[in-house]
């Protein structure tokens, strides 16, 4: 009874204000009564979070070998995470763009992942980009909001991002 009598003298002292006013009003309504939805994009749960680290790059003979250190302190086994990774060099330009599966990333587990990128000397890595995912399972169904899951960081100069 209280909520109906709030709201029809609020509908009648936002009905004489100006237009401005009203807008105001319900705005300052809006938010007091918790029924402004954010726009903010959600943060995972860090339980649910998988952690990729850029460790280190090492030259091989006429390629460079990236490590990459991947962390899930959830309960969830991957049996796909499969990225679109691209490769900027030093002055910004597109180097490659690769598909990478991180997969199988098991539960609570820290492993350590290598790829090579033939034919590039990683002096001539500038940064990396995870683009989006490819691929995303988990129990052998799709799995959602992975690239919200996904927390990146890098030891070296080569810094990752998305």
């Amino acid at each position: 009874m209280h909520f109906k009598f709030t709201c029809s003298l609020l509908s009648r002292t936002i009905a004489g204000l100006n237009p401005k006013g009203a807008a105001c009003a319900l705005f300052a309504v809006a938010i007091a009564s918790g029924c402004l939805v954010s726009v903010a994009p959600a943060i995972a749960d860090p339980a649910k979070q998988i952690t990729l680290e850029l460790n280190k790059l090492e030259p091989q003979d006429k390629s460079c070998r990236a490590y990459l250190v991947v962390s899930n302190d959830g309960e969830t086994v991957y049996q796909s995470f499969k990225l679109d990774l691209v490769m900027f060099q030093p002055d910004g330009v597109i180097g490659k763009r690769f598909a990478l599966d991180l997969a199988p990333i098991k539960a609570g587990k820290k492993t350590v992942k290598l790829f090579d990128l033939d034919g590039v000397a990683c002096d001539k890595v500038g940064s990396f980009l995870v683009n989006d995912i490819m691929e995303c399972k988990s129990d052998g169904a799709a799995a959602d909001d992975c690239l919200a899951r996904l927390q990146l960081s890098s030891l070296g100069q080569v810094k990752i991002s998305k």
